[in-house]
């Protein structure tokens, strides 16, 4: 299975950014166990000390904090050095009636903005989109082959990191034609 970090070869700044905008699954999956290693020390710290509203404000603003860091995150590509964010809808699209599958994991920042371009790209190709959360499937990734996300898989063909609608497209579409050539 090929696995290409970039479908535009003529946009050397737009690949450079999707090859940082991607996520270790393996970091993912460590920072899932600290993070519940650290919430639950400080659930049984606070309640042996019997300070139940500082308990209060761990078991809600905890998960809240991590939440809105994920999230939020993609604000702030800019100024980690990553480059914008900012994107749009090629030009033109034809129809693809193509099987896409998507694979994220809860804790990328990058995943939501690349299911929300493949959402956008679906409502004007008509492709069929799957989503696979790897969250707390690592045994889907592991026979996949997939060691960052996010993914997009089309065919035999993937585009991992945080690629443009323009990539994306262009993946759908070469994929499409190898799917008429093989048919013929």
């Amino acid at each position: 299975m090929k696995d290409s970090t970039s479908a535009s070869e003529n946009s050397i700044s737009a690949s450079d950014a999707t090859i940082k905008q991607q996520c270790g699954l393996t970091r993912l999956y460590f920072a899932v166990v600290m993070f519940s290693v650290i919430y639950a020390a400080g659930i049984i710290f606070f309640a042996y000390r019997k300070n139940w509203l500082v308990l209060l404000l761990w078991l809600v603003g905890i998960p809240i904090a991590r939440w809105a860091s994920v999230r939020l995150s993609g604000l702030t590509t800019k100024l980690r050095g990553y480059g914008p964010l900012k994107d749009k809808l090629p030009s033109s699209v034809s129809k693809a009636p193509i099987e896409v599958a998507f694979y994220s994991h809860n804790g990328c920042p990058y995943c939501p903005i690349v299911k929300q371009r493949l959402e956008a790209l679906q409502k004007e190709m008509g492709f069929t989109l799957t989503k696979t959360d790897l969250s707390f499937k690592p045994q889907v990734a592991a026979s996949k082959g997939i060691r960052s996300v996010p993914v997009v898989e089309v065919g035999s063909e993937r585009l991992v990191g945080n690629a443009t609608t323009e990539q994306i497209a262009q993946l759908i579409a070469g994929a499409q034609s190898q799917t008429r050539i093989a048919s013929s």
